[in-house]
């Protein structure tokens, strides 16, 4: 779809409109009649605050407009657990804030849903059954009126963390510590007819894609040379743009143990500069809690060994982060509309060492937290001759 703005007008900006409306976001519009402000088709200064309000409170880009994404989060708001009956639907499954609520609230009884990712799959339904199973009631995974009245009377489960985490924790302290035969998605950002940021230098012209994707390249062999199965979601040539949902579909259907999607940042303001990394999560507690130490990791160890101003990290519900099934991070490596940071971004040796600290941030993933090692203390260079070392005397 088109992205819709402001000063748009028209039958899409009406509907949009109309949802925000309904979730309280725009003050003061009750009436429906013609004229009203209800009917209003013009993307107005209210409708774009309304809007951002909204990206906000879903932990999305608040940008103001409306694109494919921030659409689909609008028609998913639309509903209310227990306003419709929710069951397992092939080959569109349903989605929407009911969704999320019901795998929330499983989640906290100690159910496994994997991800609260507002889609009713597989993993879902059988969360549904087994708890239908338990209560009583027929165990067809489906919710409707009776498993909705079961749900409100019971209590939360489980105690000592949250729920997901424990989970989560668990499966990587079984993993144990060696990267090899481990599987990681290395997605380098924009490419094809998008080239994300572009700011030409001189007689030069530098662009995010192909930055991102030469730091990708050099992720892909340095996390081969440590043993671990590399898949990088585009090559370096033009082609067809694959949009961030598509690229979260190719990561599960690799079976990825990780998936990191590299980024290079850009704004209006050449004084904003530095490195920040995202990671699944909502305003409600739902997160995808590995993803979050992930991202602490990659974080942590960029700005130690670069020198890059610290921008933190952040829970977003972007679809990259929430429809991966594996712990998954966008990491925004410096803003190449910084003289401060474009001058870093295209050196080699500095895309190198930003390198090196993803693939320690890695390696410190599979440590037990007991066993974890300080920041910038990893010698990459050590894990490769390990390997080197083990396929010798192998």
């Amino acid at each position: 779809m088109r992205v819709v703005r402001r000063g748009d007008r028209g039958p899409a900006v009406t509907e949009i409109r109309g949802i925000l409306v309904g979730l309280g976001l725009i003050p003061g519009a009750h009436a429906t009649t013609p004229g009203s402000e209800f009917e209003s088709s013009d993307f107005d200064e209210v409708t774009e605050q309304a809007v951002r309000a909204f990206q906000q409170s879903r932990g999305l880009s608040s940008d103001g407009a409306v694109g494919a994404e921030t659409w689909r989060a609008l028609v998913a708001a639309r509903w209310r657990l227990g306003s419709r009956t929710l069951y397992q639907a092939i080959p569109d499954p349903l989605t929407g804030e009911d969704v999320r609520t019901l795998q929330e609230r499983l989640l906290e009884m100690g159910y496994d849903v994997g991800r609260a990712d507002s889609v009713y799959g597989a993993r879902t339904a059988r969360a549904v059954a087994q708890f239908q199973r338990e209560v009583g009631l027929a165990p067809d995974g489906a919710c409707g009126p009776q498993t909705m009245h079961a749900l409100r009377r019971l209590g939360r489960k489980v105690t000592g963390g949250r729920p997901q985490w424990l989970r989560e924790s668990d499966a990587f302290r079984h993993s144990g510590p060696n990267l090899v035969g481990k599987t990681v998605i290395v997605d380098p950002g924009h490419g094809g007819p998008d080239p994300g940021v572009v700011v030409p230098s001189g007689a030069l012209r530098w662009t995010e894609a192909e930055l991102a994707f030469d730091m990708a390249a050099r992720l892909e062999g340095r996390l081969a040379a440590a043993g671990m199965r590399v898949h990088l979601t585009r090559g370096p040539a033009p082609a067809g743009e694959l949009t961030d949902l598509e690229r979260a579909q190719l990561a599960n259907e690799l079976g990825g143990d990780l998936f990191i999607s590299l980024h290079i940042d850009g704004h209006a303001n050449p004084s904003a500069d530095g490195v920040a990394t995202y990671h699944y999560g909502t305003n409600h507690g739902a997160a995808s809690t590995v993803g979050e130490r992930l991202a602490g990791l990659v974080q942590r160890e960029i700005v130690a060994r670069t020198g890059l101003r610290n921008c933190q990290t952040h829970a977003k519900t972007w679809e990259l982060l929430r429809l991966t099934k594996m712990p998954a991070v966008r990491v925004e490596v410096g803003y190449l509309t910084s003289p401060i940071d474009r001058e870093k971004l295209v050196d080699p040796r500095f895309r190198d060492t930003v390198v090196e600290a993803v693939v320690a941030a890695v390696q410190r993933m599979y440590y037990p937290i007991d066993q974890d090692v300080p920041t910038g203390s990893i010698d990459v260079r050590e894990l490769r001759a390990a390997i080197a070392a083990a396929h010798a005397t192998a």
